[in-house]
């Protein structure tokens, strides 16, 4: 038999590179935040970190039950696609929360959205073109500095105090650089705890409505308040009402994992995000919605909020009481009235993003502030978030991060 020739070997032919990721995706960094749960994970850490709920007090019965219902007696509708805009009974449960608090709204004003993080998304979307100007709070919410940055939006910090942005700074920067939005989480502000007074509202509402500017004013703690008078929204304020989005979010309030939050906003640029949405998700989940409804129709939720808001409230206290031995002296810290969140600054001298690993060493962690500048980072600054531990873990945590803050 004539032997056989094996195959001649060929070098693979050279491979070229595929394309480079997008300008926005390479130069738009991860959030601090998340690294810093991924590494705290631990059981044993006691987290000040995360801007998490307390899962022992979600009403799981109640959920479940809404879950059950609408599986059960509506099971095709719930698995079923549904509309952009969401669900009429959710909407119009939504409508009238927000009536009965102070700010006449129909369903029709509202869209649903996947997280009130995704309604920032489609507003940037809508309103945003590359180098338009953003006016943000400083510090501010870290996921809004990243949405924004994403459009390849400008974002300027507005300055401020305890009570928030100071209107006349808010003015100057209007006029001199005509942005296209200001963004603000004026009720117990992530990262700061801090609320802006209904006077200031009001003249953040003048300054809109003078120089032509949207206003997006982000609510998702506004119910979680343990003391003082509700304050009414910057939507509800004369001058604003054809020029503020008003966010909304059960996340903090019901629970995360549902995904479920709604803006409500004037007629055009709510049918921008819905045209956004479209693109992103087509819609928030049916399921979801539809057990949303069927829990604001069965159960309490203004009496559940009372009963979380109360333990947050004793949370709150048990951090307050030991910071004064766990900080260096020469810090500083406010007192929130509502929220998931209390902001301090340690003497110039500390670093807190050099000193959380010696931190974290201790079984304890926080945020560093200065992620949260829009503009030129504080580095003495952190954010402690007393919601998700019980007072004696904050007690204990407390004393940990004493330990980790020595020189």
């Amino acid at each position: 038999m004539t032997a056989v020739e094996p195959p001649l070997s060929r070098p693979a032919p050279a491979s070229a590179p595929v394309p480079p990721l997008a300008s926005r995706a390479r130069s738009v960094g991860g959030s601090p935040v998340r690294d810093i749960l991924a590494v705290t994970a631990r059981p044993e850490v006691i987290n000040f970190a995360g801007g998490l709920p307390a899962p022992e007090l979600f009403d799981a019965a109640g959920i479940a039950a809404a879950y059950q219902a609408v599986l059960t007696g509506t099971p095709a509708q719930a698995l079923q696609y549904s509309t952009t805009e969401g669900e009429p009974r959710l909407r119009a449960a939504l409508a009238a929360r927000t009536t009965a608090r102070g700010l006449a709204t129909d369903a029709d004003d509202i869209l649903v959205t996947t997280g009130s993080q995704q309604a920032l998304s489609l507003l940037a979307t809508a309103l945003l073109e590359p180098g338009d100007t953003v006016l943000v709070e400083n510090p501010c919410y870290l996921a809004a500095l990243q949405a924004f940055a994403f459009t390849g939006a400008r974002v300027l910090p507005v300055p401020g105090d305890a009570d928030g942005v100071d209107p006349a700074a808010l003015e100057e920067l209007v006029v001199g650089e005509r942005p296209k939005l200001l963004y603000t989480v004026p009720t117990f502000q992530n990262p700061t705890g801090r609320t802006m007074p209904a006077a200031r509202r009001a003249a953040v509402a003048a300054v809109a409505a003078r120089h032509g500017l949207w206003i997006v004013e982000d609510d998702p703690y506004g119910e979680l308040r343990f003391e003082g008078e509700r304050v009414p929204w910057i939507a509800a304020h004369p001058g604003a009402e054809d020029r503020t989005v008003l966010l909304g979010s059960f996340s903090k309030v019901m629970a995360p994992g549902l995904r479920l939050g709604w803006l409500r906003a004037p007629q055009e640029l709510r049918r921008a995000c819905a045209v956004a949405k479209q693109a992103a998700d087509l819609h928030t989940p049916t399921v979801n919605q539809l057990a949303a409804a069927r829990y604001l129709a069965d159960q309490d939720l203004d009496a559940h909020v009372s009963r979380v808001a109360r333990v947050y409230g004793e949370r709150r206290d048990a951090m307050l009481a030991g910071l004064a031995d766990a900080l260096p002296d020469g810090s500083t810290w406010n007192r929130p009235e509502g929220g998931m969140f209390l902001w301090a600054r340690l003497p110039d001298s500390y670093d807190t993003a050099a000193l959380l690993p010696e931190v974290v060493r201790e079984d304890v962690a926080y945020v560093p502030g200065a992620p949260f500048h829009a503009g030129a980072p504080d580095s003495a600054t952190l954010r402690l978030c007393f919601v998700t531990e019980t007072p004696d873990r904050i007690r204990e945590g407390l004393r940990r991060l004493g330990r980790g803050l020595r020189p």
